[in-house]
């Protein structure tokens, strides 16, 4: 049976060949399997968040009697002893029929309170948009919180310090709400379709993931807050042709590279309202960034951290919050760019700093005067901070130092010394961790390329098992039963002293005397890693799918990914993301098909998602001898077209480096297309403008080159929403690969 193409634009008439027939041998994966009925979703932990007071965690679990609506339960850590603290039936407000439909909660400091957010509304990616509602546990009284707020439009509410308030933002500014006499106090009251108080812009909160833009003072008697002044950034527009017999526009500031930004700063507010003090941060407002900001513990300033435009330079200040003044404490600079990987994390009345001066991310004590205190050392990358016990005086973090694919949990005293390895030897992959308040327990999350995700709780540094959450005995039934293709990590040599990791997925009773097609899933950009050695969920199942067809499927990560192998690594790219990137893969993929004679150099393909899709457009474009065909999706074909904070972040200024714009952007270079292109993207996708595939599509005619395209309408950047749209997009590709990738062509 052929697949039908809906809403596509297809050039030159390519029609699409019919995928492999359904089969019900339980040893073969199929898109209906994958995609439709789901056989092999994982099973998921229900959230959980630990208790501030004793060796105890919280979660909102399902009734035993089976009825709507969620329990609140307290578990012990040491023997998962349960308590429902609220039953689900508690949950139903006056003169409603059912409970509470729970997105997430939050526990004043003593626990006697909890506020709860339901009817929850996505603002971009998350769900930040909702009601909050407040329950006393001892007499499980319910209230509104935000008195006659229309519904739906509350965000990020939080207790005080005492809990004795609750602050929160409602259409771009901050209120207080005394929960004694549910009196509302406005602390802001300018918040606008263009000024936004205590939340964030598209491109902070996508960039720096800042959403929640303020903080109670330690005493509850102030709050700082972030404001963002959008008046002068440009708007970008989005058509909704489906909904209604009219198109509907969606229209919000998205400044463009090398385009004007919000106006950024920060304020100091009474609780009881009055006059804001803004912070004397020097510079203008539109040309830094503001991405993290904490009251010292004492509640005496305010430390916060200003990158400049190019994020270059990080400068970590002090504030006076009564007088606004502000003072340097420490300086992180780059010749590329610095991470954001710097939440405050404080011990005592120093706080936790993460550099890269010494050629290693690593950790430091840092004073208020600036004076750094080296915690970790060695020839290795702290990836990411999981807990500092500032009380037991240890510090959690993760780390691969023999394998970038790889992580592991480590700990090492705050004065420094020797690390601890605490991920047990036996379970080589991924590992994270949530850690308990005093970190003697934690949420272990444990998966591998083969082994999909257990989640147990573990104490620590022992690394015992209390218990296991998530076992997923029944996708382990099911996986069981495949006929899973031979998967393998490799190092790929490339030339120069320069190896790259890698790995490749082929059947396993794959005929190595015959030619198979190789398909590359590459993402290639300083934001992620496609070669980990971690559970990939459907999307990985597909690319074992498609090996049990013949397929070989590989990926590599190149050079400026973010991979664990030191800072001179991941800056290599800097001002020439889509150049470098393109040369690596390139050379790894002549690299494969010199190592493994089974490959076919006249099958090579590439597919990759955003980054992933401009990279395989530049595979094909840049490499017309090499690479047969590609499918882009949503990929940024033009590097001016995205935002500010991420691409002059790699990029810097257009102005500044229009050769690197224009040499790392796949439009330059359409007009070398020999191969087979199809181009996939959402027409509702805020992140990565379905704009710059029209551009494309534009120029690829200029230069009469065929090609395919696929519109999902509405869709985002995920290209999830709606029935049956994963299932439609996988056949789609499956296809499209059948027709272009594993037939071979014959010669005209």
């Amino acid at each position: 049976m052929k697949f039908a193409l809906i809403a596509l634009v297809a050039v030159c008439g390519h029609v699409f060949a019919a995928t492999p027939k359904a089969t019900t041998d339980p040893s073969r994966l199929t898109l209906a399997r994958i995609f439709t009925d789901e056989e092999f979703k994982e099973e998921k932990a229900e959230s959980i968040r630990w208790s501030k007071l004793n060796a105890s965690y919280f979660t909102l679990d399902k009734p035993k009697e089976g009825k709507n609506g969620k329990d609140l339960v307290r578990s012990e850590a040491a023997n998962g002893k349960k308590t429902v603290l609220a039953s689900a039936q508690s949950f139903i407000p006056a003169g409603g029929k059912k409970p509470l439909s729970i997105d997430s909660f939050e526990f004043s400091k003593d626990e006697s309170k909890v506020l709860l957010f339901a009817n929850t509304k996505k603002v971009w990616r998350k769900n930040t948009r909702g009601d909050y509602w407040l329950m006393e546990l001892a007499t499980k009284k319910l209230t509104k919180i935000g008195g006659d707020a229309a519904p739906a439009t509350l965000m990020f509410a939080k207790f005080s310090p005492d809990g004795t308030r609750v602050a929160y933002v409602q259409k771009n500014n901050l209120h207080v709400q005394n929960l004694a006499d549910l009196k509302i106090t406005t602390l802001t009251s300018d918040g606008s379709n263009t000024l936004i108080n205590g939340t964030a812009d598209w491109v902070n909160e996508e960039e720096l993931s800042l959403r929640d833009c303020y903080r109670w003072s330690p005493d509850g008697t102030r709050i700082v807050f972030w404001q963002f002044d959008t008046k002068d950034v440009k708007r970008f527009s989005m058509v909704n042709q489906t909904e209604g017999s009219y198109q509907r526009f969606t229209t919000f500031p998205y400044p463009k590279a090398g385009e004007k930004n919000s106006a950024t700063r920060l304020g100091v507010v009474s609780a009881e309202s009055g006059a804001v003090k803004w912070l004397q941060i020097p510079g203008d407002p539109r040309e830094h960034y503001l991405p993290h900001a904490e009251w010292t513990p004492d509640g005496k300033a305010v430390l916060f951290q200003q990158f400049n435009r190019l994020q270059n330079t990080n400068r970590v200040m002090r504030a006076d919050p009564a007088t606004g003044e502000t003072a340097p404490v420490l300086t992180e600079t780059d010749k590329a760019w610095v991470e954001n990987k710097n939440s405050i994390h404080w011990i005592g009345d120093d706080f936790l700093w993460l550099s890269e001066r010494s050629g290693w991310r690593h950790a430091y004590r840092a004073s208020l005067d600036g004076k750094l205190t080296p915690i970790t050392s060695g020839e290795f990358d702290v990836i990411d901070v999981a807990h500092v016990d500032a009380k037991g005086g240890w510090l959690y973090y993760l780390a691969s130092p023999e394998n970038a694919t790889q992580r592991y949990l480590y700990r090492v005293k705050l004065a420094g010394g020797a690390p601890e390895r605490l991920s047990p030897a036996t379970q080589p992959g991924t590992h994270s961790y949530d850690v308990s308040e005093d970190a003697p327990w934690a949420v272990h999350t444990y998966s591998s390329f083969t082994t999909p995700p257990v989640v147990e709780i573990v104490s620590l540094p022992e690394h015992q098992t209390s218990r296991v959450l998530v076992a997923q005995t029944k996708l382990h039934e099911k996986l069981a039963k495949l006929k899973l293709p031979n998967r393998e990590f490799m190092r790929v040599d490339i030339g120069n002293c320069v190896e790259l990791d890698a790995w490749v997925i082929k059947a396993a009773d794959l005929d190595e005397s015959q030619k198979h097609p190789l398909l590359m899933h590459v993402y290639g950009e300083p934001a992620g890693q496609t070669v980990k050695d971690s559970w990939g969920g459907s999307k990985m199942l597909w690319h074992w799918m498609l090996a049990q067809q013949g397929y070989v499927v590989a990926s590599v990560d190149n050079r400026g990914t973010p991979s664990p192998r030191g800072r001179e690594w991941r800056r290599c790219v800097y001002r020439q993301v889509g150049v470098l990137a393109s040369q690596d893969q390139s050379a790894a993929v002549r690299a494969l098909l010199q190592r493994l004679p089974f490959l076919d150099a006249t099958r090579v393909g590439s597919w990759g998602w955003s980054g992933g899709g401009s990279m395989s457009l530049n595979a094909l474009f840049r490499h017309p001898d090499l690479y047969r065909m590609a499918m882009a999706v949503a990929p940024v074909a033009d590097m001016r077209l995205y935002d500010t904070i991420y691409q002059e972040r790699y990029m810097g200024l257009p102005k500044d480096n229009a050769d690197g714009y224009k040499l790392g952007s796949p439009i330059t270079f359409a007009k070398q297309l020999a191969g087979d292109l199809l181009i996939v993207h959402g027409t509702g996708d805020d992140n990565v403008h379905y704009q710059a595939t029209e551009k494309l599509m534009n120029e690829l005619i200029v230069q009469n080159k065929p090609f395919t395209a696929m519109a999902y309408p509405n869709r985002s950047h995920a290209i999830n929403e709606g029935k049956g749209t994963a299932r439609h997009f996988y056949e789609l590709l499956t296809s499209y690969l059948s027709e272009h990738l594993m037939l071979k062509k014959t010669q005209p």
